[in-house]
């Protein structure tokens, strides 16, 4: 069996997240998703794995290189410009030479493939989609099922109006090489828009396969921290068990820790510093004295300066912050981003990469490409 991961997405509304790097690799617990994904996929005995690339892609190849440090093996096919979610999945060629698994870059789960794999072979299926229940389901693909779960019909992104069923397209497929007979190497199609409702006017065989287990598509700010949390809560399985949690931290006995909490390696907190439930620092960061951190993510090696308030927020890599500096709910600082002292960042604010933020500012808009804080 082999799977091909989906991994071109930009994420444009988890931006500034995304401005440096890919979507498959904004972290979860410390870990890329796109990496939870390939672990996913281990634990499935799943180990020939492409992956399709086209926004940043160098910084996917830097960090998985030829997969061996994974124990898999992992190819690469890069668009030169958007092909589409199927274009691009067809652009493997002759990796698609036998029944494959296709699952987003920027989603996480911890569905048991092999059962859907059974049930793909079991109903002779040349594509199956990976469904799931969501109670709110306008943001996704809506999949309508018969009596033997065999699909009827298509919507995509519904109003209420339109809503005639809660079975949502996970972005997980098991395909035939068949089911790309109509399209060659090089054609611009998505899967749902195009390939799928083409198989299903023809009759072919197409099968939804229901799960109930937990599937977030990673879409929006509030997605990506919701997530964290619920991996924090020990509602997702994740196969690298959290690894490297503290190792070779220094924490003060002075420090206050307030479980669930991720805490990555070589990490540095000083006396005073306060860590409330539902925190996640990277690995390489410091927090110096008399800081407060409260359901807020770090990325790596971020510095937080002497009594910090950060409420609710994102740090990404590499930024700093000062002494006596308040962050407030919502907001976002971007990679390699200084705050000086005693700035205070208002609530809903985001901060756009390499930003330098000076000393006693208040921040109440967004600070983007070409301006000033």
């Amino acid at each position: 069996m082999k799977a091909i991961i989906m991994a071109g997405g930009e994420g444009t509304r988890l931006r500034p997240l995304t401005c440096t790097i890919p979507k498959p690799m904004v972290p979860i617990v410390g870990t890329p998703v796109m990496e939870h994904i390939i672990n996913l996929l281990k634990e499935h005995d799943i180990n020939d794995i492409a992956a399709t690339l086209y926004y940043h892609p160098n910084i996917i190849k830097d960090y998985f290189g030829d997969g061996s440090k994974f124990s898999i093996n992992l190819s690469y096919f890069t668009e030169e410009s958007p092909l589409g979610t199927g274009g691009s999945v067809l652009n493997t060629g002759e990796f698609l030479n036998d029944t494959v698994i296709v699952i987003s870059g920027d989603a996480i789960t911890d569905i048991d493939l092999i059962d859907a794999v059974k049930f793909h072979k079991r109903n002779k299926s040349v594509a199956t989609l990976v469904l799931k229940r969501q109670p709110i389901p306008l943001e996704y693909g809506i999949v309508i099922l018969d009596d033997e779960n065999k699909i009827v019909r298509f919507l995509e992104k519904p109003s209420w109006g339109e809503v005639f069923s809660d079975t949502v397209n996970t972005g997980i497929y098991i395909l035939e090489p068949e089911a790309f007979s109509h399209y060659k190497k090089g054609d611009v199609f998505d899967f749902s828009k195009d390939l799928f409702p083409k198989l299903l006017k023809e009759k072919a065989p197409m099968f939804g396969y229901i799960t109930d287990s937990y599937w977030s598509d990673i879409g929006d700010l509030k997605t990506y921290m919701n997530t964290n949390f619920d991996a924090l809560d020990g509602k997702i399985k994740l196969y690298n068990k959290f690894s490297g949690n503290r190792l070779n931290s220094q924490i003060s006995n002075e420090a206050k820790i307030d479980f669930p909490v991720y805490i990555g390696e070589n990490c540095t907190i000083k006396n005073g510093a306060v860590i409330k439930p539902y925190s996640i620092i990277g690995n390489n960061c410091t927090i110096e004295e008399s800081s407060t951190i409260k359901r807020s993510i770090l990325w790596d090696m971020v510095h937080i300066g002497k009594n910090n308030e950060l409420r609710g927020t994102i740090i990404c890599s590499k930024s700093i912050t000062k002494n006596n500096v308040d962050i407030y709910e919502n907001s976002i600082v971007g990679d390699e981003s200084e705050i000086s002292s005693s700035a205070l960042i208002r609530p809903n604010i985001k901060i756009w990469p390499q930003k330098y933020v000076e000393e006693g500012s208040i921040i109440n808009k967004n600070l983007v490409w070409g301006t000033k804080g």
